[in-house]
């Protein structure tokens, strides 16, 4: 078992792609890779030796002459080949192939905090994890997250493919299908026209809010106002005249006609 406290530079040539790996598509890399171009790779490469992952998926045939496999960072790893880049910093960590259960969830682990796992890719793993673990509680235990989190994020794989094409082209929202996923197949379609209405309504009474008398576009209420009483009208002319006119005394008291 190797294992390196400090990072290395690596050829690319000798990295391997996790053919395991949660995120199914490496997307949106050329950023990436003009960035890495500019600036190298500043976060090193999590990786494990090709004995150690052999040992964890024997007979795995697609890592050819690799030395190592990623773990974590083979979106940077795809963008660093598009760059040119000869080496990169890697960290070697055999202890993270103990089996192909504790390689997924310490790849999912790593796609989760980051923060940058497409919502369905995400799902699958997690449902593979939950195979693994026996349980939605335990796999919210590993991964340090709620067990309602879980359960909202594995509900899209409950979607009718319809909806499942919805989300990745990013015509439903994900945050409207984690919920109708939980629903009974039947019932989802109109569930899901039902929260995009009533979402499409409050944001146009947003806009409506947020334009002044002339239908001119104001600025925002600052933060923590937003439950201030509405200003009143102020005085002078122009204030009585938004106010109607007051009636008139005379110095008796009594209104005058």
């Amino acid at each position: 078992m190797v294992t390196f406290t400090e990072s290395v530079p690596e050829p690319v040539e000798g990295l391997a792609h996790n053919p395991f790996n949660p995120r199914v598509e490496l997307r949106s890399i050329e950023e990436l890779a003009d960035s890495l171009a500019s600036r190298g790779v500043i976060q090193p490469l999590t990786v494990v030796t090709r004995s150690a992952f052999l040992d964890a998926h024997p007979g795995q045939q697609e890592l050819g002459r690799a030395a190592f496999v990623v773990v974590d960072g083979n979106r940077r790893l795809a963008a660093a080949r598009l760059a040119g880049l000869d080496d990169v910093l890697v960290h070697v960590d055999d202890t993270l192939a103990g089996s192909a259960d504790t390689l997924l969830e310490t790849a999912l682990t790593a796609a989760v905090q980051h923060e940058s796992l497409d919502p369905l890719d995400e799902a699958k793993a997690l449902e593979r994890l939950v195979e693994v673990h026996g349980s939605q509680r335990a796999v919210a235990r590993a991964l340090g997250k709620s067990s309602p989190w879980v359960t909202q994020r594995i509900a899209l794989l409950k979607l009718t493919p319809e909806l499942q094409a919805a989300v990745e082209d990013r015509t439903l929202p994900v945050e409207i299908a984690r919920n109708v996923g939980q629903l009974p197949a039947q019932q989802q379609k109109e569930a899901a026209h039902e929260a995009l209405e009533k979402r499409a309504t409050k944001q146009r009474k947003r806009d409506q809010t947020g334009r002044g008398a002339n239908g001119v576009s104001t600025p925002p209420a600052p933060a923590g106002t937003e439950s201030l009483p509405a200003p009143q009208p102020s005085g002078g002319a122009l204030g009585r005249r938004a106010q109607g006119r007051r009636p008139r005394l005379r110095e008796n008291g009594r209104r005058a006609t």
